[in-house]
């Protein structure tokens, strides 16, 4: 069952506009589907999974274009990079002589950004919109609207379930494939899922040699979901040296496997943690790589809440990126005196406090840090507690709101 995409309103606004689109993100997030359903009838496809279409691409780039001539859907662009110069010209051409015409020539997929950003950046310099899709948020599987996580949305009154459900979907994971599947079926995904990354992204894309010691890398990245990110930790686990290690990290994060939140930095104290902090972007495949066997021992397991957290800021980037904003404005915040808040969301002239607590149970002194940040100079709106209570509960006095964590 096809499930509507909520980037789909920033996805058309910007084929207005733009000769080129770019939706990248991880494999098997649903970046095909999408485009294949918003494509017109006069559309052509084009995959470079094909190989025979790689070698075309290469060795003959402008028969390959005068053979699949816009409007044009490319996917897996990663392959062939060098063909973005040749677009280039033909997107120069058609603005030429009918801007109009010019407009969503061509869209692209890429499921490995390593320098495919980069690439496409320059060659179709203010020529191109870049996307990026996730996996399934909570709004888009409850067929909810996409609004940009604040406290001070509006949120529906309605029960929004139980702790053990909550977990069943943290475990689940947000693919689309994954969706509706049993433990066992979970499994087989997620088992294919590495396999096909590392074999396919990782040998084929990058010069990592060792894919053993990467898989552990992306173990271990796993098991520090939701901590501050420690290189020489991660070297250790990995038995590697730290320079390969932020390497590779480069390469879960441009992969979209692996997010680093900032923590925010201010000139007015130099008392603030400056190390970001690592989250894995699915918490299905963080559990998987972790080897939780089932919701139940997740939720009574060392890292339920660490992988709540993880779950709870991959829901809020969604909301964002879903909004067609891929670079919003969040951080952490953490000082030398270990006083932590979850997330920041900037806004206007200050910060919306976050606070993730797995309990169903909220207490005001779970958000007892938002007042650090006093010391910073910006005003502190309405703060938020994310946790596993299944309504609505607002604390006025500490003006704090209290949401489930799957209304986010």
């Amino acid at each position: 069952m096809f499930i509507p995409r909520h980037l789909q309103s920033s996805f058309e606004k910007a084929n207005d506009f733009f000769p080129a689109l770019l939706l990248t993100g991880p494999r098997q997030v649903g970046k095909t589907t999408f485009l294949r359903r918003l494509s017109a009838p006069d559309r052509k496809y084009v995959t470079f999974d094909d190989a025979g279409l790689r070698l075309l691409a290469r060795e003959d780039p402008r028969g390959f274009l005068d053979r699949f001539s816009p409007p044009v859907l490319i996917d897996e662009i990663q392959y062939v990079p060098e063909l973005l110069s040749y677009i280039k010209i033909l997107i120069d051409e058609q603005r030429f002589h009918d801007s109009e015409k010019a407009k969503g020539m061509f869209w692209f997929t890429g499921s490995q950004q390593f320098s495919l950003m980069r690439d496409a950046s320059e060659s179709l310099a203010g020529r191109i919109g870049i996307f990026e899709m996730s996996g399934l948020s909570q709004s888009e599987l409850a067929g909810r609207p996409n609004i940009p996580f604040t406290p001070e949305r509006e949120f529906d009154d309605i029960p929004y379930g139980n702790t053990a459900e909550l977990f069943q979907k943290i475990w689940y994971g947000c693919y689309p494939e994954v969706q509706g599947l049993d433990a066992k079926q979970r499994e087989l995904f997620y088992s294919s899922y590495v396999n096909t990354y590392l074999e396919r992204d990782i040998r084929n894309l990058t010069s990592v040699q060792d894919l053993d010691r990467f898989y552990k890398f992306l173990c271990s990245c796993a098991a520090r979901t939701g901590q501050l990110l420690n290189n020489s930790e991660l070297a250790r686990d990995a038995g590697v040296d730290i320079s390969t290690v932020q390497s590779w990290l480069s390469i879960l994060t441009t992969a979209q496997l692996v997010y680093l939140l900032p923590s925010y930095a201010s000139s007015l104290t130099s008392r603030l943690v400056k190390a970001p902090k690592l989250y894995m972007l699915d918490s299905g495949l963080c559990t998987y790589l972790t080897r939780w066997p089932s919701p139940e021992t997740l939720e009574a397991g060392a890292m339920a809440g660490a992988i709540f957290e993880t779950w709870c800021i991959a829901e809020i980037l969604k909301s964002y990126w879903n909004d067609g904003q891929n670079r919003p404005r969040l951080f952490y915040y953490r000082d030398k005196d270990k006083r932590e808040i979850d997330l920041l969301i900037e806004a206007h002239d200050g910060f919306h406090p976050i606070e993730c607590k797995k309990s169903a149970t909220p207490k005001a002194e779970d958000t007892r840090h938002f007042g650090a940040l006093a010391r910073l100079g910006k005003t502190v709106h309405k703060g938020a507690l994310l946790c596993s209570c299944d309504k609505i509960v607002p604390m006025p006095k500490q003006n704090v709101i209290c949401i489930p964590a799957a209304a986010i």
